[in-house]
């Protein structure tokens, strides 16, 4: 028998107490996934064979304009081949997820080289390969937009944000810089690459797919199909990596549940690394003017933002470039402005910290510059120019820490022991420098619900959150023994499956919070229920090792229960607590380099990272998450470039041999402090996102690290050794 009344509900309208008694919350906890995945036994999408699979190898367009399939018939007629799949309903464009956007479909044109426009299904992963790579298609028209910088930008792709005077306010400011910063294409390259297996069960479509937010990847390919939502079942139990490119649907995923329907047969389709790098989403490469005026001590008055971003036409998504800029620091006089060009490259999209990612990086070195300018501490320069308030809603912040992280970081590193000056210290061919960088992230509640299911023996949680290596499993675990009086191994915690009520999905640094909170809530619902058996207020009742407990009466929960399972269901929505208040990330990265004087090679020896992001639910995969981020910003700062060719706009370095990853040699341990923060707005877990914190702005201390080691001042990202050495020479 279950027991269960009406589900708890929460919009995050106000202030909670958010009241934590158990320590399960805030314990450094292993994750509970991590055996399964480092001993093999972590299934991912493309390693389940249901008996009667085909395989599936996508076709991706050599050009630009209307496709034809030249020996279609040939290709067909090959050994093994089942099928050569063109179909109006297949996708061209990776979908953006939680964006609210449909796929855009159709393949009988390419709007960028690379673009899937066939997939061919063959009775073994080889034929399948080899027919693809058979089959001749020939595109009949160009398109000479591939260059963000040389088309005509239409107003409905410029967004502007005005106050105050700021060409007067640059003429006035005693100090004033005028910088033009670049950074270039970018993308996620996960581990695990993007892959699907769809099988029909009469008119029930099954697909695992290697996807990061399913209660929108569902509706998403039932629109595709033209089926209805409650056909499609999505499994997505483990995922190796997203950071974006699995927000939506990509084409291997209506491809593979096409030709499933059509065969009567499971159908797998995964990408391999080059299409990866094609297929889907990429950052954005960004032009951004950066001016600022100060006063005599460095007081900002002056603050213009403008950047410049690509798309394909039919994209709506936009990379969020000056989101970080509009609160980071205060000034009276703002322009912010955005543009979109229309060109054809891959479709861009979210990609880790999508907007503060490269838009705080570059604000970031331009502060440092006007430290420079200015004659001041750059720590100093940002602790002057903290708001009191959001600086242009004028609303109060939920909780604001950026000075806390500043001077904890400069401590840890030793920031007051460092040259002011650059070129001040040598270490045989190498030039050592230090340099800083503050860290800003919008924070974000998203819609979630979550079941959980109490017996005797412990509890279960439920939701179709997912788990993309952030955690989940580890973090939902510790919410519902907290709240239950159990111990985190008491506690099994199911994801990944659209059969379960829809979590926030995992993006935007929003799941642990939205989705550990509809957890919170599910759990709530079951100790009011408790709490009748007990005949007391809920607030009166304390859970703990098996024993319910109100007020000096208490009775073993077995008991108390008899047999039934008493089952909660939490669900929780944003409210108006993101009109009331402001509510961001902050944090502060630290970083020494090392400069070849003559290679211009730059090798990362140290970094420090501090950060305030509400309550740390586990010390342990906040930091992981953390170290990530620091990582990736880094990468971003050196290596990183997607690179596409000037005649055609195809990616010239599709695979991980070319575009040039962080590995273990170049980054050194770090240190990373988790500020205590409790931030009364976010919900009763006071939970934050810190999954995209740390990219936001630690590729900019790197690259003031740069300056200060050797005096060169890089503003066209990455700083490879031939832009470093040129400065130096």
């Amino acid at each position: 028998m279950e027991g269960r009344g009406m589900s708890v509900q929460l919009k995050v309208d106000d202030r909670d107490t958010g009241e934590v008694t158990q320590n399960v919350l805030g314990r450094d906890t292993e994750r509970r996934d991590a055996r399964q995945k480092v001993t093999g036994r972590a299934t991912y999408a493309a390693e389940i064979r249901p008996e009667g699979l085909v395989h599936g190898a996508l076709v991706r367009a050599p050009g630009m304009g209307r496709v034809e399939l030249a020996n279609r018939a040939e290709v067909e007629a090959m050994p093994g081949v089942l099928m050569v799949l063109s179909d109006a309903r297949m996708i061209r464009n990776a979908a953006q997820g939680a964006a609210g956007e449909a796929p855009v479909q159709g393949v009988e044109t390419a709007a960028y080289v690379g673009q899937p426009v066939a997939l061919v299904v063959a009775e073994s992963f080889e034929a399948a390969a080899h027919a693809a790579r058979t089959l001749t298609v020939t595109c009949e028209g160009a398109s000479n937009e591939i260059d963000p910088e040389k088309v005509e930008i239409a107003e409905d792709d410029t967004d502007e944000t005005a106050q105050g005077d700021l060409e007067a306010a640059l003429r006035e400011a005693r100090h004033e810089i005028d910088r033009t910063y670049t950074t270039p294409s970018m993308h996620s390259a996960a581990m695990e690459p993007h892959a699907a297996l769809a099988e029909w069960d009469g008119a029930r479509l099954t697909v695992r797919a290697s996807l990061q937010m399913l209660r929108y990847n569902r509706a998403e390919i039932a629109d595709c199909l033209g089926i209805d939502t409650e056909n499609v079942r999505l499994l997505s139990p483990f995922v190796g990596g997203g950071f974006g490119s699995k927000l939506g649907i990509s084409a291997e995923a209506v491809a593979a549940a096409l030709a499933a329907r059509e065969l009567g047969r499971p159908v797998r389709v995964v990408q391999h690394r080059r299409s990866v790098f094609e297929v889907n989403t990429r950052r954005s490469e960004t032009t951004q003017r950066i001016r600022l005026g100060a006063d005599a001590e460095g007081r900002l008055d002056a603050i213009g933002h403008e950047a410049l971003v690509s798309n394909l036409p039919e994209e709506d998504f936009s990379e969020p470039v000056l989101q970080g800029t509009h609160f980071a620091y205060a000034a009276r006089n703002r322009l912010l402005v955005q543009r979109t060009a229309r060109i054809h490259r891959p479709a861009a999209g979210s990609v880790r910290a999508p907007g503060e990612a490269v838009g705080i990086t570059a604000f970031e070195i331009a502060m440092d510059e006007l430290a420079d300018e200015v004659g001041i501490d750059p720590v100093e320069l940002r602790l002057a120019n903290i708001p009191e308030k959001d600086p242009e809603s004028d609303v109060p912040f939920s909780s604001h820490m950026l000075a806390e992280t500043l001077h904890d970081g400069a401590a840890r590193f030793g920031w007051a022991d460092r040259p002011r000056a650059a070129r001040q210290r040598r270490e045989g061919e190498w030039w050592i420098g230090s340099g800083m960088a503050a860290c800003f992230r919008v924070n974000m509640m998203m819609p979630a619900e979550a079941r959980v299911r109490l017996t005797a023996d412990g509890a279960i949680v439920e939701t179709d959150m997912t788990d993309i290596g952030t955690g989940s499993y580890s973090i939902l675990g510790q919410i519902a023994a907290e709240a239950l009086g159990l111990t985190a191994e008491g506690v099994e915690v199911r994801l990944g499956d659209t059969d379960f009520p829809p979590g926030s999905g995992s993006g935007g640094s929003f799941g642990a919070a939205s989705t550990g909170t509809a957890v919170w809530l599910a759990c709530a619902e079951i100790r009011t229920a408790l709490a009748g058996r007990m005949d007391c207020e809920p607030g009166e009742l304390t859970l703990r090792e098996g024993t319910v407990q109100c007020g000096n009466r208490s009775r073993p929960l077995a008991e108390l229960l008899n047999g039934e399972t008493l089952t909660g269901h939490g669900e929780v929505e944003p409210g108006k607590a993101e009109d009331k208040v402001r509510q961001a990330t902050f944090g502060a990265c630290f970083a020494e380099v090392a400069v070849s004087d003559v290679t211009g090679e730059t090798r990362l020896r140290r970094m420090v990272g501090s950060f305030a992001a509400g309550r740390i639910l586990n010390p342990r995969t906040a930091r992981s998450q953390a170290q990530g981020g620091m990582i990736w910003g880094t990468g971003m700062a050196l290596t990183e470039a997607l690179l596409h060719d000037r005649r055609d706009g195809h990616v010239v370095n599709r695979d991980l041999a070319e575009y040039h990853l962080p590995v273990h040699a170049d980054i050194p341990e770090m240190d990373i402090a988790l500020l205590e923060e409790s931030d009364p707005w976010a919900g009763p877990l006071h939970a934050k996102g810190i999954g995209e914190l740390g990219i936001c702005g630690s590729g900019a201390a790197v690259i003031n690290a740069i300056h200060n080691a050797c005096g060169v001042r890089v503003r066209d990202l990455p700083a490879t050794p031939d832009r470093v050495l040129g400065g130096l020479s």
